[in-house]
């Protein structure tokens, strides 16, 4: 492994937008070791004041629906047209193994090698629905480094979209042709996250279902409560594969942001956002610092819960007092 650098090197990398520096800075954000966590901080703080400026658009779609693709001609667009494209693909980390594809590159060929895109696939950590432990922190750097439109993947799968909604500025939902049976298994919670729905492979044969499908989901929209007041979610067509109408999905987002602007929303979601970035990491180390206190007891705990000896509850009270416990002591040692 290449030695650390120290922090102005990592901080004048990302300035410099030096690709490989600042894939090392988010490998160095997404480390779990103590020491990296408390450099990445600081490297972190320094770069905060660079970063805030881009357009951060997450898109989610069932698996099979066509992201990539999608990512792939979208991205391209954008970069052809003057952008810096950041994609921070999310992949979903085994629960057995703990290993994960990470073969965004490979599902992106264009978008990987384009100079002025980065493509970033990241492990997910075992957090809630597939969404890396890191990925705010990755959109700091990536923003420092000059990418002004972030475009955040989901795995499409589990609770991840609502914490995507939560990090991005515009939340794109991808969906199939062919409504039907699709649109009763749709999750009202999913629409109402949406700023836009785009019906995706809506071609050859698909053309008229895409259609029919924009339809039925307008119409569902309409009974939900948009997630801006300003803002009512529209229904469009398109074709990644073909690269058609992906000019009007970005036609839309741009248009979002001068509606949010124009009305005080956007820096008043930002400042939202922030703090719930903030309760997030709270949670995150506290369930970290729970683990370590608790070590020594888990393992007969656990023993007990199986064999039906201690109940779960019993169990979790057990581990809670130790940890409020190994608190005190800590504050009386310090």
């Amino acid at each position: 492994m290449a030695p650390t650098l120290r922090v102005e090197d990592y901080v004048d990398g990302v300035l410099a937008g030096d690709r490989a520096v600042l894939a090392r800075t988010i490998t160095l954000v997404e480390s779990r070791r103590a020491d990296h966590r408390g450099l990445a901080q600081e490297v972190l703080v320094r770069l905060l004041p660079h970063a805030g400026r881009s357009h951060r658009v997450g898109i989610t779609g069932v698996p099979g629906v066509g992201k990539s693709t999608f990512i792939e001609a979208f991205g391209t667009n954008l970069t052809a047209a003057g952008h810096r494209v950041a994609v921070l693909a999310v992949d979903p980390t085994s629960s057995r193994t703990g290993g994960s594809i990470l073969g965004d590159k490979t599902r992106m060929p264009e978008l990987s090698v384009d100079p002025a895109a980065f493509v970033r696939p990241s492990p997910s950590g075992g957090t809630l629905g597939g969404v890396t432990r890191t990925t705010r922190e990755t959109m700091v750097l990536v923003e420092a480094a000059g990418y002004d439109v972030v475009l955040v993947e989901t795995v499409g799968v589990g609770q991840s979209e609502t914490i995507v909604a939560d990090m991005v500025d515009f939340f794109l939902v991808l969906m199939l042709p062919g409504a039907g049976d699709e649109l009763q298994g749709i999750k009202k919670g999913i629409l109402e996250l949406a700023d836009l729905i785009a019906v995706n492979k809506a071609d050859g044969e698909n053309r008229n279902r895409a259609t029919a499908a924009a339809t039925e989901y307008a119409s569902a929209l309409h009974l939900i409560t948009p997630p801006s007041a300003p803002w009512q979610p529209p229904v469009v067509i398109c074709s990644g594969l073909r690269n058609e109408g992906l000019d009007t999905v970005w036609t839309h987002i741009a248009h979002h942001r001068d509606v949010l602007v124009a009305n005080g929303a956007w820096d008043r979601n930002r400042a939202e956002q922030q703090l719930r970035w903030m309760w997030s990491m709270v949670e995150d180390r506290l369930v970290a610092d729970l683990h370590r206190r608790t070590a020594a007891l888990v393992p007969e705990l656990e023993a007990s819960v199986r064999a039906g000896t201690v109940t779960a509850a019993m169990a979790a009270d057990r581990l809670l007092a130790a940890f409020g416990e190994g608190s005190a002591a800590d504050a009386v040692t310090a």
